[in-house]
């Protein structure tokens, strides 16, 4: 059997046994990863090559440094401020807890966004007496938007901005506008989904209007810290590239500041870093390295350019929307890590492939929206619900989520047309 056809066979393997969700994607991915070495299908030196450590030391920097701020009380403070800013009005709340979430989902990841601002927020909805589960759903949405605004706000981006030496203020000019855009017809939307469940409480509404945000804060001396080092945190993104600075740099260098000065237990952060995720990313790397290495990628890219006749516009919409619909019901990382090296391939052949980058990851990441797995958000707040009482099901969130991920979709088709026509 050749070399193609191994790394072909272990790699439809490995994508299976993820869907099926039997073994952890971690266990799975590092041993279809072992398994390419074992067979000689590469060596050590070779699978090393197509990890990307640019992406990985963003993941960990970001995680060590979101570890350790959140001891702070900030953002539970945040959100009070606002809720008493909204006067407890539940609508008002609603609106500005999905732009508070898609605001941060665009500087630290999804998931961490939601486990701080779920909580908070069913403390909230309980003292104004109402259904937290439309909160929670506006803020998935509005945590997968978010981050697709950025480089940092989604995995998927960041591995992207690291194959096409996309910059954090190239993704902030070219998908920062439709982001927008998509943010402002969801927020109506959801006003017209949820206006009946939007009621005013009175004694919830004075029982907001008592709550102390100062007392959200656990460590005002961590919290100036962790403000100031944040905003010198973006700062270094946006600047990153006009002084040829990797964006790992920039996040490592943020969390070594940060569990300097922070002065918290070095192992306990540590252990908070989900290093089965970082795992997962190394293992996958190689995956998709096996199918590179061994010239599957350039023959698929060959297929492509053939169908489409080197169009790139139909490309785009193509990789757009299949980007859109796989990533709703599979996980966009190992999709995208599969598509970035075809992409580079149909580039080799001399097409324009960069309406093709800002196409797979406005697909990838506003896709997650479709479904319960679309993302890990979507997995980690409708489970957080469940425990709370307010259980979501499959076909309850589908109802809300896919009509979103069209409609968010839809929008980016006519940017995508209007910016490359």
């Amino acid at each position: 059997m050749s070399d193609s056809a191994v790394a072909c066979i272990i790699f439809i393997a490995v994508m299976i046994i993820i869907i099926s969700e039997r073994i952890h994607r971690a266990v799975v991915a590092i041993f279809g990863a072992v398994l390419l070495l074992a067979l000689g299908v590469m060596d050590v030196e070779a699978a090393a090559v197509y990890v990307d450590f640019n992406t990985i030391g963003v993941l960990v920097g970001m995680m060590l440094f979101m570890a350790i701020v959140k001891y702070s009380g900030l953002f539970e403070s945040l959100a009070v401020i606002s809720a008493k800013a909204a006067k407890g009005d539940p609508w008002r709340i609603m609106i500005i807890y999905m732009i508070i979430t898609a605001l941060l989902s665009s500087v630290i990841d999804n998931v961490t966004t939601v486990l701080l601002m779920g909580p908070v927020t069913l403390a909230i909805t309980r003292a104004l007496r109402v259904n937290p589960v439309p909160f929670l759903m506006t803020q998935i949405m509005a945590s997968n938007i978010g981050g697709t605004a950025t480089l940092i706000g989604d995995p998927p981006n960041i591995m992207i901005g690291g194959a096409a030496g996309l910059s954090f203020m190239d993704f902030v000019i070219f998908n920062g506008p439709v982001v927008l855009i998509v943010m402002t017809v969801i927020i109506i939307f959801f006003k017209f989904l949820y206006r009946s469940e939007m009621k005013n409480d009175s004694l919830g509404t004075k029982k907001i209007m008592k709550m102390d945000a100062s007392r959200m804060v656990s460590d005002k001396s961590l919290l100036v810290k962790s403000i100031i080092v944040m905003l010198a945190t973006v700062t270094g993104f946006v600047c990153s590239s006009s002084f040829n600075i990797e964006t790992s740099v920039v996040a490592l260098s943020s969390a070594v500041i940060m569990l300097i000065i922070g002065k918290q237990d070095p192992e306990k952060i540590l252990a908070a870093v989900e290093w089965t995720t970082i795992i997962f990313f190394i293992g996958l790397f190689i995956i998709v390295g096996g199918l590179v290495e061994t010239g599957t990628v350039d023959r698929i890219a060959s297929v492509i350019v053939n169908i489409t006749q080197g169009n790139p516009m139909t490309t785009m919409l193509i990789i757009l929307w299949v980007s859109a619909v796989l990533s709703s019901t599979l996980d966009n990382i190992p999709f995208v890590a599969t598509m970035i090296p075809l992409i580079a391939a149909m580039g080799e052949s001399g097409m324009d492939i960069s309406p093709l980058w800002w196409a797979l990851s406005l697909g990838a990441c506003l896709g997650g929206n479709g479904t319960i797995i679309g993302a890990s958000a979507n997995v980690v707040v409708t489970g957080m619900s469940e425990k709370n009482g307010y259980p979501i099901t499959y076909m309850q969130y589908f109802k809300i989520g896919f009509p979103v991920m069209l409609l968010s979709v839809a929008i980016c088709t006519v940017y995508m047309v209007v910016m490359y026509r």
